[in-house]
């Protein structure tokens, strides 16, 4: 077998990494961060009242700092939980019957977000060193944009009788929050990688295909 098969044979699998306790442990306090975010009290609500808080600030950072398979994990079982009944969503509510209200859409998009924002991190770390902040927080506005507001938004018009463009402007509330909150996820997401790089940016690097020898 040539060094380029043996290369070749082995990279898919040298991309895989399973979980170990600190994997565990990191999805489990991140998940406990967006619990907390979400109790801590909102300033206003849009007008179908779903509240204003620093959901979107932890679930962004998570990702950020995660990456994609822990960050959707953590976000995901912070879901999960407040679904099974414990009352970790905004303003202390939970159930399922959260599935029925205007907050529906946010809810759901939140690990979804987790997710994309963890994966554009990770491309982020491969690519660049220069501007990470810059480039991180674009990522989680774009994310913010097209996952959560989208399907906040959609959540509102299925679970309410707002028009599509009653439901887009409630949502615009949220807007220049969102930017801030994702400013301080970007700065606090490259302070977290600078000092803990096992975390993130050197699982990236490990994980990183390398160039098959001839």
């Amino acid at each position: 077998m040539s060094n380029t098969e043996t290369a070749a044979t082995k990279t898919p699998h040298a991309g895989r990494r399973r979980w170990n306790a600190t994997d565990l442990g990191l999805i489990a306090v991140f998940a406990a961060l967006v619990a907390a975010s979400a109790l801590v009290p909102g300033l206003a609500v849009n007008g179908f009242g779903v509240p204003i808080t620093f959901q979107t600030l932890a679930v962004m950072l998570t990702g950020l700092v995660l990456g994609p398979g822990r960050g959707f994990a953590a976000v995901g079982l912070y879901v999960l939980l407040g679904l099974a009944g414990l009352p970790i969503f905004s303003q202390g509510r939970s159930g399922l019957g959260i599935l029925a209200g205007p907050s529906a859409g946010y809810i759901i998009a939140f690990p979804i977000a987790a997710g994309i924002v963890g994966w554009l991190a990770t491309v982020v770390i491969r690519r660049t060193i220069k501007a990470r902040a810059l480039w991180l927080f674009l990522s989680a506005t774009v994310t913010s944009v097209v996952v959560v507001h989208s399907l906040g938004i959609a959540g509102i018009v299925l679970n309410t009788k707002a028009t599509w463009g009653q439901a887009f402007l409630s949502d615009v509330v949220f807007y220049p929050g969102d930017i801030i909150k994702n400013v301080l996820a970007a700065l606090i997401a490259v302070a977290l990688h600078r000092a803990f790089p096992d975390i993130l940016v050197r699982r990236v690097k490990r994980t990183a295909p390398q160039p098959a020898q001839a």
